[in-house]
């Protein structure tokens, strides 16, 4: 068995969404200066890095990330292969891509992964997500969790943002901030426990993906 880490490495040089808080790592104790244990305080924001979307992210007063069912968020999943698709990841696309009977997991490996192996990386001009129709496809397939290679599964001021309402309407768990350069695509299972936040409208999480 093989465990493959899906999931961006936080520190202040990381690349965070526009306007969002910035990562800070401070030390708040340190053996060196006399105290007991090494301790550090961390500062950054709910969508930060490698993160998982609850509904209450877009939709006010619907259920928390510390709501959404575990049983979503691990199992099989499959890792399709997006690279090569520019902008928006179309119904078309998805058809192509030929998924096993019963898929409730499904990773987008786009030519967004590549921008993870920049040092340091920036934030695009232009980057890959998935369009409304590409969103209904998803609904209508019975996917429980949809997981993409960038910080946000929907192009950047989309007015209403229709692709996370229509996904986070449904209950569907979006997983944002994946790093999938290092995976082939395939069939995995899916290991991702976000932090558990009382209340909140979102959560850096671990992403692990286990290939057998």
């Amino acid at each position: 068995m093989k465990l493959i880490d899906v999931s961006l490495e936080i520190s202040p040089e990381m690349m965070v969404w526009p306007n969002d808080p910035p990562v800070s790592v401070e030390p708040a104790h340190r053996i060196a200066r006399g105290d007991v244990a090494n301790v550090s305080l961390l500062r950054l924001g709910s969508h930060t890095g490698t993160h998982v979307d609850p509904p209450c992210h877009f939709i006010e007063g619907a259920p928390a990330v510390d709501a959404i069912p575990l049983d979503a968020l691990v199992g099989p999943a499959v890792v399709a292969d997006l690279r090569g698709v520019s902008g928006a990841i179309g119904p078309e696309d998805l058809e192509r891509l030929a998924l096993p009977e019963g898929t409730e997991r499904l990773l987008f490996r786009t030519d967004n992964s590549e921008i993870w192996g920049r040092r340091p990386a920036r934030f695009p001009d232009s980057y890959v997500a998935l369009s409304p129709e590409g969103a209904r496809w998803v609904l209508a397939r019975g996917i429980r969790l949809v997981g993409t290679d960038f910080l946000s599964i929907e192009r950047a001021g989309a007015p209403g943002h229709p692709v996370h309402v229509a996904l986070l309407s449904a209950g569907i768990v979006i997983l944002e901030g994946l790093d999938l350069s290092g995976v082939e695509p395939g069939s995995y299972t899916l290991l991702c426990l976000p932090l558990k936040v009382a209340g909140g409208d979102g959560a850096p999480a671990r992403a692990v993906l286990m290939d057998e």
